[in-house]
């Protein structure tokens, strides 16, 4: 993994909530630079799913984001990708397997989408006071708003 003073560095704040997990869910995307500034907010709506689920599907739809925002350029970049959810931050940095076999689909989207696309990226685990704006997304769109 590269970590160049030179390259540029995009941080991507992800979340996933469901009511009821599972019940409605909806998940949230924060795209900023280096300096905090907002390039992006996405959020969608996902129909039922467990909260886990929400949280893989969350970083699915940033890394899809990302890939339309930047296009080829995601190969020459580094990414940070901050996930609120501490198992799924373990899981996608290779430090805790999966358990759940629903979740092997996403898992192997996720990593090809990165062996392609995405191969300074790194997955990092942040408090939800430190995640406010994805999961704000989040709830929106499971909300329907």
């Amino acid at each position: 993994m590269l970590h160049s003073i030179y390259m540029e560095t995009i941080i991507t704040y992800t979340g996933g909530e469901s009511r009821g997990n599972p019940g409605p869910a909806g998940v949230g995307v924060y795209v900023t630079n280096k300096k905090g500034e907002v390039i992006k907010e996405a959020k969608e709506a996902i129909g039922n799913a467990t909260s886990i689920f929400a949280e893989y599907y969350g970083v699915m739809s940033a890394l899809q984001t990302l890939k339309k925002l930047f296009g080829k350029k995601t190969k020459e970049m580094q990414f940070e990708m901050r996930l609120g959810n501490d198992l799924v931050e373990k899981q996608l940095s290779g430090k805790t397997q999966i358990k759940d076999p629903g979740l092997v689909p996403m898992f192997i989207e996720i990593h090809n989408m990165k062996v392609e696309n995405f191969p300074n990226i790194f997955f990092t685990q942040v408090p939800k006071t430190k995640n406010k704006e994805a999961d704000r997304l989040a709830s929106e769109a499971m909300n329907g708003r």
